[in-house]
């Protein structure tokens, strides 16, 4: 937790606007969202839950960022030159500062920042992480377009493909304004420098195609997994849909939280969630509250990552001032 502290809050500085605008955005769809469905019915869909179930998919969301973790060494390291157990806490520290950082970036930063302090290069670990957070939408993307194919040639095609199509439209243009910005920053002095040597790391992750290959199949396997846990929250929640419907529409609704208009993508998983699911009949109410739901699993384990990062913390401690070197007595003369 104290290696947290240190790479999010370096300086004391004033409450960015970027922050205010983004709770502000959350809180305003999810209070418009809950306002216009039956309160009652979403209430429901929460309670109905049993507690191992829940239990259960936290323990699954857990494992599956275990098995992210060690994606994103391969990624960073060739020879193993991080320890595992350092790479795991690093892990997990981004998951604690996604709690209090704006989306999925914040968190890829505080990694990444941890992360750094045992590499030697330096680079690899900043493209690996870039690598890794691309190999992970594209994932992502991957899956969405799977689940629209399947899920399309029953009720709610027409449906299913404008906001497909929505979608898609969201994200390009995102991607456009993204490249627009970078080709605006002058590359010049010590950021072309710094670039330059991104840019020899790159190539050196260009040459590893089985690594790149492996992590996109982890990933894939890992978001997959993640769907089939939000299946399991919708059955229990009273939820009949198609399989391939959830692969769409939970995949699609987290591509459109990743955009940086919202905290962590609260309220705008939730609302896109129960529209792009609505033409396959499912209950808006129960929709959101499996997306609810899912939020607690994301905060629950953030929680439990700030737990675990503050007791590793405090044994370290302990550790180094126990094998503190004696004081030195000089000698009667």
């Amino acid at each position: 937790m104290a290696e947290v502290a240190k790479v999010v809050v370096a300086k004391p500085r004033r409450f960015p606007t970027s922050w205010a605008v983004r709770i502000g955005v959350s809180a305003v769809v999810l209070s418009l969202t809950l306002w216009l469905l039956p309160t009652e019915e979403v209430w429901g869909a929460l309670t109905r839950l049993p507690p191992l179930v829940w239990l259960f998919s936290l323990v699954v969301f857990l494992l599956g960022h275990v098995v992210s973790a060690l994606k994103w060494r391969l990624l960073i390291t060739e020879h193993g030159e991080i320890p595992v157990s350092r790479v795991l806490r690093a892990h997990f520290a981004g998951l604690v500062a996604n709690l209090c950082l704006p989306g999925a970036a914040g968190g890829d930063v505080v990694r990444a920042g941890l992360a750094i302090k045992n590499a030697e290069d330096k680079g690899r670990v900043a493209v690996g992480s870039l690598a890794d957070r691309v190999i992970d939408t594209l994932s992502v993307f991957t899956l969405a377009c799977l689940g629209a194919a399947l899920s399309t040639g029953g009720t709610g095609t027409g449906e299913v493909l404008t906001r497909t199509g929505g979608v898609l439209a969201l994200l390009v243009v995102a991607g456009a304004i993204s490249v627009a910005v970078v080709q605006r920053i002058p590359w010049t002095g010590r950021v072309k420098r710094l670039v330059d040597k991104l840019g020899a790391s790159l190539g050196g992750l260009k040459q590893r195609p089985g690594a790149l290959v492996t992590c996109f199949v982890l990933s894939l396997s890992i978001q997959a997994v993640f769907v089939g846990v939000n299946v399991l929250l919708a059955s229990e929640s009273g939820i009949v849909v198609p399989t391939a419907a959830w692969f769409f529409a939970w995949s699609a609704s987290k591509l459109l939280a990743v955009l940086p208009i919202s905290v962590g993508g609260l309220g705008v998983r939730e609302a896109s969630l129960a529209a792009l699911l609505q033409p396959f009949g499912a209950p808006p109410a129960r929709v959101v509250a499996v997306g609810l739901l899912w939020q607690s699993i994301l905060f629950a384990s953030g929680l439990l990552g700030g737990l675990v990062l503050l007791l590793l913390s405090r044994s370290t401690e302990k550790r180094a001032s126990s094998i503190a070197p004696p004081p030195v007595v000089e000698e009667a003369r």
